[in-house]
């Protein structure tokens, strides 16, 4: 009898247990569908939902969805109204004339304001730093000579080496009374975040914030994997910094990986776009404190006490590129990046250069590429031979035969870890910044991009991609063709979830 009743809870159990498992992939299987996301992107979460049980539901509830925090939503839907306002402000300070600059780079200009509102702004001196160390001098020259703020915001902070010497500049100007703010993402740079060095600053009167708080209790309110992917320094608003380039020093970043030294580039800028990237940098400071009405500490406060507060002003001429910052990530409009970059490479005529160091391109990419490489544009892919992630480049390796089938040209550079990401389209129009050519760049980070509408700054750059492909070799297509079939059926496989890397 009681071996009866063991035997009958045992199916019970085990019943109750398939049924359940069934009825959570079913419906979240359902809501994938539903939410209408890319196919590729689809796909890739069905895959994990169907074939692992109870597991890939789990994964899915934790990273399938771009949930950011309730007070985050509502402090973005609150901001709005001043934040329009600001914007709509941009467009007086240094207006573009399309008829004498470049009239067939309007339409992009046109599809980035529709989507995030910030336009195109002309007479700025936009300086193209190639060298870390030349970088991070840059920097510390500037903090040694701010007279009232320091604004300082990236995804890595790491001390050590030449950080040292930031970490003391901004020491230094905070005793002479300079306002500095340090704005960290709380994953990418938690080392530092929990140290000794963030201990310092802060008894220096320094104010420093880990952006996109991450940690058990945050996952049950948000996803955890988003995050802050911006690299900004803003100097007395009067000049600035973007581009790829960590708060780290390469001879000391992660050099027992093997990888080499990390490749960087940033520009240094002065001009009307300064505000701009200012205003994106207070924008997310601000998220990240718990602002009272009245504290002049949010952008529901008067528009002219903020910028007196965090010195976003109008910046003079200085120079004479049209310059077109686009922030993007969660809360901004849907595929903001992902639709202007298919934009760029469909508008190249004649010639098309990415450089990348993660390249997991889904089907509309792909097929925006090989459409250039096939209208006779000549397209050139660079990206490091070596990279840090094993995942990455296995999706990538899977996508090599169909664009050199195409006629797009991939080079391996074997210089380092090639960190940069730009675009270099014709010998006119560039697209410089974070993000790279990976699905999470696309919709799960917050990145920073500069659209630049000058023949001069695209000409610094395609001279520093070409030095890129001399430190490169060219993928041999028969060579790669040779792989084992183990090889490829890892690539194939890990392609499958390429959407979610």
């Amino acid at each position: 009898m009681q071996a009866e009743s063991v035997h009958w809870s045992y199916n019970l159990y085990s019943n109750l247990f398939f049924i359940a498992d069934l009825v959570i992939r079913i419906g979240l299987s359902i809501r994938v569908i539903m939410r209408q996301r890319t196919y590729g992107v689809s796909l890739a979460w069905l895959v994990v939902i169907l074939l692992f049980p109870f597991a890939g539901s789990f994964i899915y509830l934790l990273f399938g969805e771009s949930r950011l925090s309730e007070r985050r939503l509502n402090f973005i839907s609150k901001s709005q109204d001043h934040y329009q306002s600001w914007l709509r402000s941009l467009t007086k300070n240094a207006p573009v004339s399309w008829q004498t600059a470049n009239p067939e780079r309007e339409p992009i200009h046109r599809q980035a304001v529709n989507l995030i509102g910030i336009p195109a702004l002309d007479s700025n001196k936009v300086d193209l730093i190639t060298t870390p160390e030349d970088i991070i001098h840059a920097i510390i020259d500037d903090i040694n000579a701010s007279q009232s703020t320091c604004h300082l915001q990236f995804y890595i902070w790491q001390n050590g080496g030449l950080i040292d010497e930031v970490h003391q500049a901004l020491i230094d100007a905070a005793k002479r009374g300079v306002k500095c703010r340090l704005l960290l993402d709380d994953i990418g740079s938690r080392d530092f975040l929990r140290s000794k060095g963030r201990k310092e600053l802060e008894a220096a009167g320094i104010k420093v914030l880990a952006a996109l708080k991450a940690g058990l209790y945050k996952m049950i309110f948000s996803r955890i994997d988003i995050r802050n992917h911006r690299k900004i320094v803003v100097i007395d608003g009067k000049v600035a910094y973007t581009g790829s380039q960590n708060m780290v020093d390469p001879r000391f970043f992660k050099q027992d990986e093997g990888y080499g030294h990390w490749i960087d580039l940033m520009v240094r800028l002065q001009g009307p776009v300064v505000e701009a990237i200012g205003g994106t940098f207070m924008s997310d400071w601000l998220l990240e404190t718990d602002p009272q009405p009245g504290t002049g500490r949010s952008l529901q406060d008067d528009i002219s006490q903020l910028r007196t507060v965090a010195d976003i002003i109008p910046c003079e001429k200085a120079g004479d590129t049209t310059v077109q910052l686009v922030p993007s990530g969660p809360g901004f409009a849907k595929d903001t990046i992902h639709s202007l970059l298919l934009t760029t490479i469909y508008a190249a005529r004649s010639k098309l250069t990415l450089t990348t160091p993660y390249f997991v391109p889904d089907e509309a990419l792909l097929t925006a590429l090989r459409s250039a490489a096939e209208r006779g544009v000549k397209v050139k892919i660079i990206i490091p031979s070596v990279i840090d992630s094993k995942l990455v480049q296995y999706a990538s390796r899977a996508r090599y035969e169909n664009l050199s089938r195409a006629g797009v040209d991939i080079y391996l550079f074997e210089g380092g870890l090639l960190h940069s990401k730009t675009i270099s389209v014709d010998d006119d129009f560039t697209l410089f910044g974070s993000v790279n050519l990976d699905m999470r760049s696309f919709w799960l980070n917050f990145e920073t991009t500069l659209f630049i509408y000058s023949s001069e700054f695209s000409e610094r750059i395609r001279k520093t991609q070409e030095a890129y492909i001399k430190d490169s070799r060219r993928l041999d297509i028969e060579k790669h063709l040779q792989r084992s079939t183990f090889e490829r059926f890892k690539e194939n496989l890990v392609l499958l979830i390429g959407p979610l890397l």
